[in-house]
Order: C-alpha cells, then structure tokens, then sequence
C-alpha cells in the first residue's frame, strides 16, 4: 500500500501540522470529542480521573482544565469541576454526597430550584429533605440529625438577601462530620473567601458575573479537599456534565474584567438602592450593605462587596397587581430572571412561605442592577413609580 490518498481521505487525513511557538492572550479553544492516543498501551493506561493527561473530551481539554484552573484560583480552591448550568452544578454535589436514608439541611430561603430539587429526592430517593432559618447560625446544631450529610447555605439569599454566619454553620457541621456547600454566585466568588470561613464545597452559577454577556450557561463545583473532589467527580462522570469548548472560552474571555465589572455593578447598585430606601412607596430595602437588612453585620464582617442584586419591599397598601403593573411600566428595566450581565432587570416575587416578621409588607421585587448609568436607571423607576396611584 502507498501513501497516495484519495480526494475523500486526503479531506480528513490531512498531513498538515501547525508550526509551534504561537503566543496570543487568549486561551485557545480546543474542540474534542475524541481524543487520540499514541498508541495502545497510552490508551490503556489513561485514567479520566488524572488530570495530567487527557481520555475523552466529557472528561476535559485544555481549554475546560484552563477554565476549572483560573475558576479554582479566583475562589481560593484547589479543584473544579464544570457543569452545564449553576443547577447542574448543585445536582452534582447532592448526587455525589446523598443516598437513600440520608437527610440534607437547606436554608429556606434557598434558590427554587435547589428546593425543587430537595423536594424531588425525597420524594423519589427516600432523601429527607429539611428546611431551616438561614439566620440559625450555631443554632444549626441542634437541627443536624444523625443521618445529616449535607447542608447547603446561600450567601446572601438570592431574593430575600439574608447573609447566614458561616463559621458558625461550618463549626457546627463539622464538630458533627457533616459537609457544608455554598451557593456563592451573589459574591461571584471575589467578594467572600467562603472557604477561609470553613465551607467545604463552593458552587458558582458562571452564567451569571463570569460570563457578563447574559448569553452563556454553566456552573461550577469547587473544594479544596482531595476526598469530596473525588466523590464529586464521580458525580460528575456519571452524570454527563461536560460543557462546550467554546462556551467554556467565553467564560474565560470575561475573567479578565470580572473584578471591574462587579465592582461598576456594585456601586450603581448601592445608589440605585439608597435612592429606593428613601422613597415613601418602599418600606424595606434587603440590600446586605445596608444596617438593616438581615444578616447585615455578618456581611461586613465576611464580605469585601455587594454586586449588582438587591430586593425592596413595597408598602402594603399596593396591591400585587399595582406592583406588577409598576414593574410592567418600567423601560430600562427588563423582565427576567439571572443577573451579572449588562441590562438591569426587574422580577416580583410571591414570598408565600419563608415570609419572616421584618417581611410583613406588600410586594417584593428583585432588581439586578446592569451597567446602565445609575441616574438613568432612578429616572426609569421613578417614572414607574408614579404608576403606582394611577
């Protein structure tokens, strides 16, 4: 047989070979089903789980391990793995640490989702599922049951904004053997060194700051401890979770500006939000820079920023359907659910059942805070305002 090759299988076995030395800022991006080996026994031996080498693109590529590296070295953490979606990501953490027969604590102010999700493994796995005050702190002691393998936190409440004490929810858990995971997408994971306070595992919806664009899907789990990141990613393998090269490229384009740009969303944030608090149609701002929002010192004391995500609560005398109609009038402002990307938006929430005693007024609404000039924005809102008494 000679090396001549037909038209067709000259298309694929091309001879071609880039020359080497190429330098350029950004990552390259490395699209990879397959991935080949030098021969049999490299085939052989490769191990999906050993990250110095490369066995199938679910388990990772250059452009994946890049991402999990530089995600991993923002929290603080030593390993990362990276899912679909934040909610992936949470799913891969409950499948990697709950069986039958096992109980969960989650707070119950915890993203929907996560509660769907609680809800559906004990109802179909036989794992209980158990709620509590994200306020607790060191009173979580006397909810851990003996069964109790996890607890997941959330920091601050992604609607309702409590900021929980998680040294003295860590301390707890572990003088009990159990593990603590945190949603810290609020903080996108540069505000709140959540593993220097005792949390175990760290889970970041990159959908959100990471990305920046509001235009891409995916999560991440991170932790420091060789022994959960196994577990997890076993999870992980079983589950599926790979994600796109380049989705995985367009989180790791926003990196670079994170910072700025969480710090431009924080400040039109905080005075969108203290222009709000002097409103008379507005009874509470739940912002966690702000002295009265709950769980208010505990952020000072843990946190180093705040974001672009707050709630209001409306006075009582406007019913759900003027806040609504007050929403609907809104301009700037758009309807819809995330946040960390360019365009404000705004979203009322029914807060039927984890309604608390500083929460007895009307409507809360959720404002994600863009990159829009903030006098722009108040000029938005104070116009929808006046909707309110049409």
């Amino acid at each position: 047989m000679t090396d001549r090759k037909t038209l067709q299988t000259a298309l694929i076995h091309h001879d071609y070979e880039a020359p080497g030395g190429f330098g350029a800022f950004p990552p390259a991006i490395h699209h990879a089903s397959t991935v080949l080996f030098e021969n049999v026994a490299a085939l052989r031996s490769g191990d999906w789980k050993d990250k110095s080498g490369y066995t199938y693109g679910l388990h990772g590529t250059p452009t994946t391990f890049t991402l999990e590296a530089r995600l991993a070295a923002i929290e603080g953490g030593t390993h990362c793995l990276l899912a679909p979606s934040g909610l992936a990501a949470i799913s891969m953490v409950d499948f990697a640490l709950l069986k039958t027969g096992d109980d969960v604590l989650l707070p119950d102010n915890v993203y929907h989702p996560s509660r769907v999700l609680g809800n559906w493994l004990q109802e179909s796995m036989g794992v209980s599922a158990r709620y509590y005050d994200p306020l607790v702190g060191a009173g979580i002691a006397e909810l851990i049951a003996p069964n109790t393998r996890l607890i997941w936190t959330e920091a601050p409440g992604s609607v309702s904004m409590e900021v929980p004490d998680l040294p003295a929810i860590c301390a707890a858990a572990h003088a009990r053997g159990v593990v603590v995971a945190l949603d810290n997408t609020w903080s996108a994971g540069i505000a709140l060194r959540a593993f220097d306070l005792g949390v175990d595992i760290v889970v970041q919806a990159l959908t959100k700051y990471q990305s920046g664009g509001a235009d891409v899907l995916m999560g991440a789990a991170i932790t420091r401890d060789d022994v959960l990141h196994a577990k997890l990613s076993g999870s992980h393998m079983r589950l599926g979770l790979g994600v796109g090269a380049d989705d995985a490229y367009l989180v790791m384009r926003g990196l670079p500006t994170l910072k700025l740009r969480f710090d431009a969303h924080d400040a039109a944030a905080r005075r969108v939000a203290a222009w709000l608090k002097a409103r008379p149609e507005i009874v509470r701002v739940l912002h966690p820079a702000f002295e009265d929002c709950p769980g208010h010192t505990t952020w000072k004391r843990d946190f180093t920023g705040a974001g672009g995500l707050f709630s209001v609560l409306f006075d009582a005398r406007y019913s759900e359907a003027r806040t609504d109609r007050f929403v609907d009038s809104l301009k700037l402002f758009r309807i819809g659910y995330s946040w960390g990307g360019p365009n404000s938006l705004a979203v009322p929430y029914r807060m039927a059942g984890i309604r608390r005693d500083w929460m007895d007024a009307g409507t809360l609404v959720r404002f994600n805070i863009g990159l829009e000039d903030p006098a722009d924005l108040i000029a938005d809102i104070e116009r929808a305002l006046s909707t309110l008494t049409d």
